[in-house]
Formats: C-alpha cells, sequence, structure tokens
C-alpha cells in the first residue's frame, strides 16, 4: 500500500509541476526559475545564488560542485537542478535516495542557452513563457545584427581570467556577444591561455576584463604599459560584471549585447 501511495505522489508531482519543491545548485539556474516567475518554489540553493535579491535567504545546500545531500534530503526536495560541475558522486546519492536530478550542462553558444531555457520552463510547467521570453529576446538580438551590418568590425579581446592570462574564444557564448555586436574576436576557437606577446601580434582594439577574482584595476594597469597595443593606445579598456559575461541568463546576454554594440560603434 505505501508503494502505492508513493507512486500516486510521484505522478502528481510530474503532473502538476507548479508544486514542486526545488533545490538549485547553479546561480544561473537559480535566477533563471525566478524569471519564470517561480522562485517561490525553490526551498534551497547554492551559497553562490544571490541574484535576485530574494535567492540570498533560501536554505543554503552548499556550494556549485560539493553540496549536502543529507540537507538536500531533509528539504523533502521533488527535483534538483544540478550543472556538469556538481560532484557526480553527490548526483548519485541524491538519485539512490529517490530525488529527481536535472542536470545542465555549461552553455557553448547563444543557442543553447536558450535551448536549456525552454527546457527548464517545461521542467517547472512554464515552457509558453519560457519560449515567450527567448522569442522577444531573439527579436531583439536579430535588430541588433542588423544595425552592425556593413559597419567595420572592432577586433575584441575578452579577459577571464590572469596569471596565467586566459581569454575567450569565438567559439562559445561570450564570443556571441561580440560577434552579435558587430565584433571580431582575436581568439579564434575555444580560447584558453595566451601569452602577452601573442596578444600584442593580434593587437585588439578593444580589451574587455570580466571581475571575476580579478583585481581590476591592477589588471588596467598590466595593460597600460603595452602602449603598441591600439586598445591600450586609445584608452579602450573596459571592465564587466563576471556573472553577466560568464553566466548570463537570456535577458542578461541581450544586455551585454546592447553594451557591446554601445562600446563597438
Amino acid at each position: 500500500m505505501k508503494k502505492i501511495l508513493f507512486l500516486c505522489f510521484i505522478i502528481f508531482r510530474i503532473l502538476f509541476p507548479e508544486n514542486l519543491r526545488i533545490v538549485s545548485l547553479s546561480p544561473q539556474i537559480t535566477e533563471n526559475i525566478y524569471l519564470l516567475g517561480k522562485g517561490d518554489s525553490i526551498i534551497g540553493n547554492t551559497i553562490y545564488c544571490t541574484r535576485p535579491e530574494q535567492a540570498k535567504y533560501k536554505e543554503k545546500v552548499g556550494h556549485v560542485i560539493d553540496v549536502n545531500v543529507e540537507k538536500i534530503y531533509s528539504l523533502k526536495s521533488d527535483i534538483v537542478f544540478a550543472t556538469n560541475l556538481t560532484n557526480p558522486k553527490d548526483v548519485k546519492k541524491l538519485k539512490e535516495l529517490g530525488i529527481r536530478v536535472e542536470i545542465f550542462s555549461y552553455p557553448k553558444n547563444f543557442s543553447e542557452l536558450c535551448e536549456q531555457f525552454i527546457k527548464l520552463g517545461e521542467i517547472i510547467g512554464e515552457k509558453q513563457k519560457a519560449e515567450s521570453i527567448i522569442k522577444k529576446i531573439k527579436n531583439e538580438i536579430e535588430k541588433i545584427k542588423k544595425k552592425t551590418e556593413g559597419k567595420k568590425k572592432i577586433k575584441v579581446l575578452i579577459q577571464i581570467g590572469t596569471r596565467p592570462l586566459w581569454v575567450a574564444g569565438e567559439d562559445s557564448f561570450i564570443g556571441d556577444f561580440v560577434k552579435f555586436s558587430g565584433g571580431e574576436n582575436v581568439i579564434k576557437g575555444e580560447g584558453g591561455i595566451y601569452s602577452i606577446e601573442e596578444i600584442i601580434k593580434k593587437n585588439p582594439e578593444i580589451i574587455i576584463i570580466t571581475s571575476m577574482g580579478i583585481d581590476t584595476e591592477q589588471e588596467k594597469k598590466v595593460w597600460q604599459k603595452y602602449k603598441m597595443i591600439d586598445a591600450v593606445k586609445n584608452n579602450k579598456i573596459f571592465v564587466f560584471d563576471s556573472d553577466k559575461l560568464c553566466s548570463p541568463t537570456p535577458p542578461t546576454f541581450l544586455e551585454v549585447v546592447k553594451e557591446f554594440y554601445n562600446i563597438f560603434h
């Protein structure tokens, strides 16, 4: 009898996702759930889930990588949204405890970002709303792309790490920021570790530094030594919030494209 009741309970949760008790192990997913109007369904998240403001006050269940499995179980969660960074051992334990786990990998480009947002919407019962948000954002991005037609493509470098110097390549959603805004990423492929000498040869006209664990003011001073780089010579070094650049939601993706367009043109 208990097994039948439990099965009925699971079926009820599937049929009525608005009643889901959600644990999010990703700041990006947490923010997206709020965007879809289901923030109240979140009963737990990580210490890094700080946007929007309400997310700060949810029960904390660990970090992005390692989480407190016992705490998640004690919260009687129906579903856990994890990422490919989540410790596989923790994911396995959660599944063994009968908790549904949905894993979202880090999106490779804007297209995957949109697909994942719609998938999330479908799981939590807000697919139509997710599709509507994506449609509006894609329309806005197409307008910006049309405005860039016929304009000179500005050579851009996106720095996301230092010591060693780590830069983003064109084959990424960060690369899509540049491309959609009418720029040209000086780093082809996926990006990675580069030397200053290699960057000097590529001679970017704009350098954008993310704020992720970087003393941005000090880093700007480091670049100032290399006056032979056009971006340095013309004082075209900009700092961007790491959350917007490295963990965008669909709306913040659009915000960055707009800001990049204004900088480039």
